[in-house]
């Protein structure tokens, strides 16, 4: 276990913004992630966990406590069956399973960050997500001070959230277990329209889990979803805002602010739920708002390939980055009422 001492977490971090940690422990297996969670709890130090920094906003000041940065290793396939060490990298972990013929996740390549913290945003993308094929989690439980096994039921899942994400101070994810497919080598059925017209499919329909994934990382690096150390626009959290879910009531109104603003004939992205609700497109109701692909004139910026990310174009701050999220939430809700909702994480600072 290291141990370091007035620590940069901003190379932590797919962004490359933050000040620096008081302490940074780098944990490397299960009982040093524990002793590190306990020793912090018993003294009454913040915590803050890292695993892949791919969802986090620390801000300028950096972090006043503990950053524990899980590093733990172990990818073991049974079967169908994998279990994944929270700290596994997770695109190599679905490299790993595509190239065994399994099928389940291959959609969610190229998406950076570790294993660990899948279950809690319930991560997805191009139609799957992994309350999918999560069968257990398994973590320590800081209120109990016990480990425990979450079943799928158990861990609420639901459009990039959790039982996780709902309770952050609670649980520490230490294994994820997931239940894949055979299928002869071929995918999950196709489920994203963007996905399968690229593919020449049908939605619905299979192709080799390879080529899945192929396609998915090529569709991932056009938007600069893809890490590139080169490529500016994958300095990034990925997507910032999550797609809003409205009401029956809100989507009206909604709908009656597109047509004021865009003409009668204009139809926004609509999704529906299965409640009685709608979900939309986030990065639709950006680039319509007038923030535009490569919007900005300092060091943070939209990416210059996809409205949805905010991007660190070299030497900004993290104030910069939130200046520019405040003025897009500003601006698409003042064009149709509606409010984004951040996804990544902030640390020391909020929108």
């Amino acid at each position: 276990m290291q141990v370091l001492h007035d620590a940069p977490l901003a190379p932590l971090t797919t962004l490359r913004l933050g000040g620096p940690a008081v302490t940074l422990i780098t944990a490397t297996t299960d009982a040093e992630v524990i002793a590190a969670v306990r020793e912090a709890d018993d003294s009454g130090t913040p915590l803050l966990l890292i695993g892949g920094g791919s969802n986090l906003v620390i801000g300028d000041d950096g972090f006043a406590g503990t950053a524990l940065r899980i590093a733990t290793t172990g990818f073991a396939l049974d079967g169908t069956t994998l279990e994944l060490a929270a700290g596994e990298v997770w695109t190599d972990a679905v490299e790993r399973t595509v190239d065994a013929g399994l099928a389940g996740i291959e959609c969610l390549a190229g998406i950076p960050g570790s294993a660990g913290a899948t279950p809690i945003q319930n991560v997805g993308a191009y139609g799957q997500e992994v309350s999918q094929t999560i069968t257990e989690v398994v973590a320590y439980d800081r209120r109990t001070r016990e480990t425990v096994t979450l079943e799928n039921a158990d861990c609420a899942f639901s459009y990039r959230h959790s039982r996780f994400k709902a309770d952050p101070e609670r649980y520490v994810v230490l294994r994820v277990r997931f239940a894949l497919e055979d299928a002869d080598g071929m995918s999950a059925p196709i489920r994203y329209a963007e996905t399968a017209r690229t593919l020449g499919v049908e939605v619905g329909e299979r192709v080799p889990a390879a080529t899945a994934r192929d396609t998915v990382l090529k569709l991932r690096a056009g938007k600069g979803m893809v890490l590139d150390p080169e490529d500016h626009d994958s300095w990034s959290a990925g997507s910032f805002f999550t797609n809003p879910i409205l009401s029956e009531e809100a989507y009206a109104a909604f709908r009656a602010r597109v047509a004021e603003r865009l003409g009668p004939d204009t139809a926004p992205p609509a999704f529906p739920t299965g409640d009685g609700r709608v979900k939309t497109s986030a990065a639709w109701l950006i680039d319509k708002a007038g923030f535009t692909k490569g919007y900005g004139q300092g060091p943070a910026r939209i990416s210059s390939k996809h409205t949805l990310a905010l991007t660190n174009r070299g030497g900004a701050t993290t104030e910069d980055l939130l200046a520019l999220a405040r003025e897009v939430v500003a601006g698409v809700r003042d064009a149709f009422g509606v409010t984004l909702v951040n996804e990544p994480v902030t640390v020391g600072v909020s929108l």
